[in-house]
């Protein structure tokens, strides 16, 4: 008996072509950052107004999304991976800053010291050459405390 009532069975176990498929997926994401099944709708949108390299529902098919009933497992699962993709670079980039902002806290600590004890106008401090920086590491100027917002939870 053949199935003919949406090809359920055609799409577990077939590999999505998941190249310009994760692309469709994070392009989506970029517009509205939401997870599943809000995505989805944003995907739907997408796909009526044919914003993604002009491809409409039919050509994005093609690629491996599929916006029907029964291709929605799948087109979850891409979305969980992007997604977390996302999730996953937003806690790298938050501990990246809180890194930054460390440094940069230490560095005015250690730049600090120095004034408590009393030079020549023009001489340099003692201890300048022990707390400054290599040049490889001042590649941005300080410009100070910078505060991010990050999605909590993220």
């Amino acid at each position: 008996m053949e199935r003919r009532n949406g090809g359920a069975g055609d799409v577990a176990g077939a590999p999505v072509p998941e190249g310009e498929a994760l692309d469709f997926v994070r392009f989506c994401h970029r517009r509205k950052h939401v997870g599943w099944p809000e995505l989805y709708d944003e995907m739907c949108a997408v796909a009526g107004r044919a914003l993604y390299r002009g491809y409409d529902a039919e050509q994005l098919a093609e690629i491996g999304i599929g916006l029907g009933l029964f291709q929605m497992p799948a087109l979850a699962g891409l979305v969980a991976r992007v997604v977390a993709e996302d999730t996953d670079q937003r806690r790298r980039l938050a501990e990246s800053a809180r890194t930054n902002v460390v440094l940069a806290a230490r560095r005015r600590v250690g730049a600090g010291e120095p004034e408590e004890t009393e030079t020549e106008v023009g001489a340099p401090a003692p201890a300048a050459g022990r707390n400054a920086p290599e040049p490889s590491e001042r590649s941005t100027p300080d410009l100070g405390s910078i505060r991010l917002a990050v999605q909590a939870g993220a």
